[in-house]
C-alpha cells in the first residue's frame, strides 16, 4: 500500500482566493493577522505572487482558487486538497476545479511563478512552528 499526501490549506489561507488586497481586509479578530505570511512586507510579497496566479487564471477563464486546486490535483493521484469553505458558492467553485486540465506549458508557468518555498514568511508563528517541528 502506498502513501498519500493531503494538501492542507491549498488556497494559502485565503490568499489564492483573490479576496485580500490588504491586511485590513481581514477582520480585527482574524487569526491570520498573526500569521507571518500576512504581516508587513511578507503580505505584499505574497500578494504579488497571487497577482501572477490571477493573471494565469483569467487567461484560463477560471478563478485563482480553482487554478490552485487544479494544480494540487495535477500533482498525482495520491495527492488530495482539503480546502475549507463556509459557503455553498465556494464549495461549488472548488468542486468545479476538478474539471480543469493543464497543458505542460501551463504547469511550467505555474511552477515558475510559485516554486517551492516561494511564499514569504513562515507558515506559522514561531511557537506554532516549534510544535510542528518536534
Amino acid at each position: 500500500m502506498g502513501h498519500g499526501f493531503v494538501a492542507y490549506s491549498p488556497l494559502g489561507r485565503g490568499f489564492l482566493t483573490g479576496q485580500f488586497k490588504s491586511v485590513e481586509d481581514l477582520a480585527a479578530d482574524d487569526s491570520r493577522r498573526s500569521s507571518p505570511r500576512f504581516q508587513r512586507d511578507n503580505f505584499a510579497k505574497n500578494l504579488a505572487l497571487v497577482e501572477h496566479i490571477t493573471r494565469l487564471a483569467h487567461q484560463k477563464a477560471v478563478t485563482p482558487g480553482q487554478l490552485a486546486l487544479a494544480w494540487v490535483q495535477s500533482r498525482g493521484d495520491d495527492v488530495v486538497a482539503i480546502p475549507g469553505t463556509k459557503r455553498r458558492k465556494y464549495l461549488e467553485e472548488n468542486v468545479a476545479a476538478t474539471a480543469i486540465a493543464f497543458t505542460a506549458e501551463e504547469l511550467a508557468q505555474i511552477d515558475a511563478i510559485m516554486p517551492r518555498d516561494a511564499a514569504a514568511g513562515q507558515r506559522y508563528a514561531a511557537a506554532a512552528m516549534r510544535s510542528v517541528d518536534r
